[in-house]
């Protein structure tokens, strides 16, 4: 199989953990951008990509990239793709668009050029001038950056962080990508407990008990390119046949999520149960200051309230300072927080050993992180 240009999109932030999992998975000849890693691979990797990356946004497939300061180079660039390679004659082909910093600024206009140069290209493939768009859906993109033109193809569809096995959410969950990055940015590994004392509906809990058995993120769901004829359906069975066969559920797991909120915990179980985690995580309605992890060398990783859509800002300083009283009666354990509170390391009561910007969603956060020892060998 020829091997052709892909992209790995992601919030700000995690492109770098983007880039260590698509090495993991044995793509290593990449550029890493903001909020996008570029690398090559054929159509498996479309597949694998899909299913095993916890903390992409999406996988694209990249047509092409040129100047385009006008729509004559806008049209003449698109059209010169070869759109007919991947679209066929019935396929539904959308169009996307954003504009940052480039004089093309106009999105619907840009959006309009862009599908009216992949209908001629389409055209003097299948000599007609009619399509009916009724077959699988390809959805184009174009994205315009300092007047550059990058043409794409999405081949996953709902983002990625959509993992299938959450119906039901609380209000303002954590995205499951963010989840992912917060634990691959700890040290925790999966002999560690691991205790999330506001866990709300579950992800991080669940995206922990996935990453301790090592289960691929994109099992329990669909993607847009598994309609493709050029992506044969053997790809996405070989795909899927390879991830069951690496799950490690042997693996003895110590997770806990708890929170005060009895209808958050309801919806966290029947998430777990949905990911066909329920045997192995505790999830128990609890205050945050009845919170007392046992065991010794764990990791707290939690995303507590911030005021600007859930709880009063003092409520939001009293649990950021519940977490530092938490923090001083486990001496052995290792805590990370997500949050977007200036003063957070005064209410907790200690300088972070390490902070990294992150966004949740639209919101800039911090991720504070006290690392204590690790377990002894």
């Amino acid at each position: 199989m020829a091997k052709f240009e892909l992209i790995a999109t992601t919030a700000m932030g995690l492109e770098a953990l983007v880039a260590r999992e698509l090495k993991q998975l044995g793509y290593e000849d990449q550029l890493v951008e903001n909020g996008r890693v570029t690398f090559f691979g054929d159509e498996e990797a479309i597949c694998r990509t899909n299913l095993w990356l916890r903390t992409a946004g999406r996988i694209l497939v990249k047509l092409g990239e040129f100047e385009a300061r006008t729509f004559e180079e806008l049209f003449e660039g698109t059209k010169a793709l070869p759109w007919p390679d991947w679209i066929p004659q019935d396929g539904e082909f959308p169009v996307n668009g954003r504009s940052h910093k480039s004089q093309l600024s106009s999105v619907p206009a840009c959006q309009a050029i862009v599908k009216k140069a992949i209908v001629e290209k389409l055209k003097e493939r299948y000599g007609t001038g009619w399509f009916p768009e009724n077959g699988a859906r390809y959805v184009a993109e174009v994205t315009l950056l300092n007047d550059r033109a990058t043409l794409t193809l999405d081949t996953t569809g709902d983002g990625l962080h959509k993992r299938g096995y959450r119906k039901v959410a609380t209000e303002a969950p954590l995205r499951e990508s963010l989840a992912a990055a917060m634990i691959q940015l700890s040290r925790w590994r999966p002999e560690r407990p691991l205790y999330d004392p506001l866990c709300g509906s579950g992800t991080i809990p669940i995206e922990a008990a996935m990453i301790g058995w090592n289960i691929a993120p994109g099992l329990r769901r669909t993607f847009l390119a598994e309609a493709w004829s050029n992506v044969p359906s053997a790809l996405w069975d070989k795909a899927r046949e390879e991830a069951y066969d690496l799950i490690k559920d042997d693996v003895e797991l110590n997770i806990i999520g708890s929170d005060h909120d009895r209808e958050a915990i309801k919806i966290a179980s029947a998430a777990a149960r949905n990911a066909g985690l329920s045997n192995e995580l505790k999830l128990h309605v609890l205050p945050i200051d009845e919170v007392s992890p046992q065991g010794d060398y764990g990791c707290i990783i939690t995303n507590p309230p911030y005021g600007e859509r859930i709880g009063s800002f003092k409520e939001v300083e009293r649990v950021n300072r519940q977490l530092g009283q938490i923090a001083k009666r486990l001496p052995t354990w290792s805590h990370f927080v997500i949050t977007p509170i200036k003063n957070f390391e005064d209410l907790f009561g200690r300088m972070a050993d390490k902070r990294r910007k992150l966004f949740n969603g639209q919101i800039e956060c911090t991720f504070f992180q006290y690392f204590g020892p690790l377990p002894p060998k």
